[in-house]
């Protein structure tokens, strides 16, 4: 599916469409059962979204204009991620952070895709990819185990995950 898209870095210009985005597929979540990304429906995390765009963390994926996924990449710790992880060497993870695929388009392989162009085409220094997803959502937690990552425990009902790269 990504060879008729587009993966390019977020701009300022497209903060607003992330924003909606995510909030589309939490309400779709909401709709399917999945306790995952409720608070986005509320605004939060709106603020941090546009942060991420502004510090060019943040990627989108487009096809024929439209925005049919999104995920951010960040070389540090946020204080979600302390929270998760606890204090660690910085120096050595990107942290990956809303991987969210219009609903649409889940099911065809494009999270799969996404994350391989991750390790494709992202450069760093970094050794270790880490995620954290909830707990209780099995869907995504087999997603990741059979994607390759390393299943390292929960803290506060979050599983935590990393890859080596």
């Amino acid at each position: 599916m990504l060879e008729t898209a587009n993966v390019r870095l977020a701009v300022s210009d497209d903060g607003q469409r992330i924003i909606k985005l995510l909030k589309t597929i939490a309400q779709w979540m909401q709709g399917h059962g999945i306790n995952q990304w409720q608070y986005l429906l509320s605004g939060g995390d709106d603020n941090e979204i546009l942060e991420a765009v502004k510090h060019q963390e943040t990627y989108i994926v487009q096809s024929d204009e439209e925005l049919i996924a999104t995920f951010t990449l960040s070389n540090t710790q946020s204080e979600w991620d302390r929270h998760i992880f606890g204090e660690s060497n910085e120096e050595d993870s990107v942290y990956l952070h809303r991987l969210a695929i219009l609903p649409k388009h889940m099911g065809k392989g494009l999270g799969k895709e996404i994350l391989q162009w991750i390790e494709q085409n992202y450069s760093t220094d970094k050794n270790y990819l880490k995620l954290d997803c909830v707990a209780d959502n099995s869907k995504l937690n087999q997603f990741y185990l059979a994607n390759g990552f390393l299943y390292l425990g929960e803290t506060d009902q979050h599983s935590k995950y990393q890859k080596k790269l």
